[in-house]
């Protein structure tokens, strides 16, 4: 059973950046789109950022400009960057390869 598990997470003032990274047990981001998820208190997962095998990427209209998310196949990871967080970012940040979710990485944006 392939695993993935997400890092990065913590606790960042508003306007601060933060890298997250998802690993994998097996190198299936060649194979397989990603797709960063989150999911705040009381809210349904939404969508954040998906990187498809060959690389190209895809954001929602609501995470453009602020979110990238990338491979790094050296590292068997896909990175997830955040710039100029939110408050409304706070959230648990969740990678997705098919149906395999890792256990989720808290960001929280505070002051």
């Amino acid at each position: 059973q392939v695993q993935l598990v997400e890092s990065g997470g913590g606790l960042v003032q508003p306007g601060g950046s933060l890298r997250l990274s998802c690993a994998a047990s097996r190198p299936i981001f060649n194979i397989y789109s990603t797709a960063w998820y989150r999911q705040a208190p009381g809210k349904e997962r939404e969508l954040v950022a998906k990187i498809s095998r060959l690389g190209s990427t895809y954001y929602p209209d609501a995470m453009k400009g602020r979110f990238t998310v990338s491979k790094n196949n050296l590292k068997n990871t896909v990175d997830l960057r955040m710039n100029d967080l939110k408050p409304e970012d706070t959230a648990t940040y969740y990678c997705n390869v098919e149906t395999l979710w890792g256990q989720g990485t808290q960001v929280t944006v505070s002051s």
